[in-house]
């Protein structure tokens, strides 16, 4: 299993707006093939951040099978004119034995 991690920055003030969107673009990731789960969460210090993570099942799901999708552009028309700055995103894989 593999963990994207996205810290979001979204334009000031519009965080209302961003979780609505958001609403409606996690039904489009969780039908990818190789979604596992995901958890969107907003920071307690700084208002307009959030952290999103989302399991898959490899890294090529989330590189080739979402992103190259006709659903990635839907997810894109609905969430990225919120970032400022567009996010960094990373992968992480479990560590053994710890």
């Amino acid at each position: 299993m593999i963990l994207e991690v996205a810290i979001l920055n979204i334009k000031k003030g519009l965080s209302e707006d961003y979780e609505k969107a958001f609403q409606e673009a996690k039904s489009i990731i969780s039908s990818m093939k190789g979604y596992i789960s995901h958890e969107l969460k907003k920071c307690v210090e700084q208002e307009d951040k959030y952290i999103l993570l989302v399991n898959w099942e490899t890294v090529e799901d989330h590189e080739i099978g979402f992103r190259k999708s006709k659903e990635y552009q839907e997810w894109k028309t609905l969430l990225h004119d919120f970032y400022e700055p567009f996010p960094i995103v990373e992968h992480y894989t479990i560590v053994d034995g710890c």
